[in-house]
């Protein structure tokens, strides 16, 4: 019996395309646009409070998927570095126009919200906060970047 490999390169790469799922475009190492901030469990002032301009040029639903939306950066928005005790963690951003929101918490693992229960603006609330780096996306659902604000809490 005679096996014959034709173009295995090329069906090597398109198997591989297909079994990898959406293309990772965020950037976890960059450093991060708008800053790094770092606090722990009893932080003051709370709500802990970042200005930057949401928006980007990646679509956060084909880039990570899952329920991720909006128009990101590669790099990430902001980082922070977390230690917590018993209190959960929220993280909203607040502006004048519909914008999204994109964690990826200490685990590795993405969570993303459009819009929360106020209104047009974000919130991604970890109950069980674990210590080490969130990197933060602020999005925007239009193509055109808006000014807004990176609200961080542990207040119900």
């Amino acid at each position: 019996m005679t096996f014959r490999l034709i173009r295995t390169g090329a069906c090597i790469a398109a198997f591989a395309a297909a079994l990898a799922g959406p293309v990772m475009a965020q950037e976890l190492a960059a450093e991060p646009t708008f800053g790094e901030l770092t606090l722990m469990a009893g932080f003051e002032p709370d709500p802990h409070r970042v200005e930057l301009t949401a928006g980007g040029d990646i679509d956060a639903a084909s880039s990570i998927g899952g329920e991720c939306v909006g128009m990101i950066a590669g790099p990430p928005d902001l980082r922070l570095t977390y230690k917590p005790d018993e209190a959960s963690l929220t993280i909203k951003a607040i502006a004048g126009a519909d914008t999204t929101l994109v964690v990826n918490d200490p685990n590795g693992e993405w969570a993303c919200n459009d819009d929360s229960d106020d209104g047009l603006n974000p919130a991604v609330t970890f109950s069980d906060p674990q210590e080490g780096v969130y990197d933060i996306w602020v999005g925007t659902l239009d193509e055109e970047p808006v000014a807004a604000v990176v609200e961080i809490t542990e207040l119900d």
